[in-house]
């Protein structure tokens, strides 16, 4: 066997590669990219937007029963990029940790302890025989109770998370990340701020901007969902209808 050649070392998820490389790791973040989904999750002052597209992927199907978004919490919610199947086990154990935490602390969890705990549930798949890795990634909005501040969090099948003003993850992930670079200006008060000037208005629509743009066309209401959370709507986790994308879409058709 060759020190330069993955075969072998990609069949156990416990074995490092000579190269320090997890490959079973490496192929479930190209997973993510299989359903040729991409989101986009933006922070702003008081608010938090995700946007993904939304592929239904038989005519026979009911358009309703195919979503990406999840509530997990009334105030904390996620949409989930890759592997649906594997999403709905995540989602599950997030809801379980969130309503445990509850029970035992008398108040909900925060929204950067639940992305830790599914980090850490993430990172048990890469290190134990006989299990895989989770082929998804999560994104997860929620307004911190103390602080009344936005956040989004990005968990990786790796265990990896981070907060983030800025986001993307899926097929276009690379071009979504440089296009929202581009518009760090515009969502930050200054380069090195950690304070965001968007409103929630303007957080939706450069959110669904940055996925037409990503994408390189235009969008109905149809193609996308949207999930927003809000100071202003007393901290409530919110998935938009269709009519909701609608006014934003026309709102943006009207500027340009």
């Amino acid at each position: 066997m060759s020190r330069g050649s993955s075969a072998g070392y990609d069949r156990f998820i416990t074995v490092f590669s000579p190269e320090g490389r997890l490959y079973q790791v490496e192929y479930a973040f190209k997973a993510v990219k299989t359903p040729g989904i991409t989101t986009i999750g933006i922070r702003g002052k008081d608010s938090c937007c995700i946007v993904t597209q939304k592929k239904v992927p038989d005519k026979l199907l009911k358009p309703e029963t195919v979503t990406n978004v999840f509530k997990l919490t009334d105030h904390i919610g996620c949409i989930m990029t890759g592997r649906i199947a594997d999403a709905r086990v995540l989602v599950q154990r997030a809801r379980q940790e969130a309503a445990k935490f509850e029970f035992t602390f008398g108040y909900a969890i925060p929204p950067s302890f639940l992305a830790k705990k599914m980090a850490d549930f993430a990172q048990l798949f890469t290190q134990y025989a006989g299990i895989r890795p989770q082929g998804v990634v999560m994104m997860l909005i929620g307004i911190d109770e103390d602080t009344n501040e936005p956040q989004l969090y990005k968990i990786d099948p790796a265990g990896y998370y981070a907060g983030y003003f800025a986001v993307g993850a899926g097929q276009k992930e690379t071009e979504a990340q440089n296009f929202l670079e581009k518009k760090l200006k515009d969502i930050k008060k200054s380069e090195d701020s950690g304070e965001c000037v968007l409103s929630y208005q303007e957080t939706l629509q450069l959110a669904v901007s940055s996925l037409q743009n990503v994408l390189s066309s235009e969008l109905k209401s149809s193609d996308i969902e949207v999930c927003v959370v809000s100071t202003s709507d007393n901290r409530k986790f919110k998935v938009l209808s269709t009519e909701e994308i609608d006014q934003v879409l026309t709102a943006l058709a009207e500027k340009d």
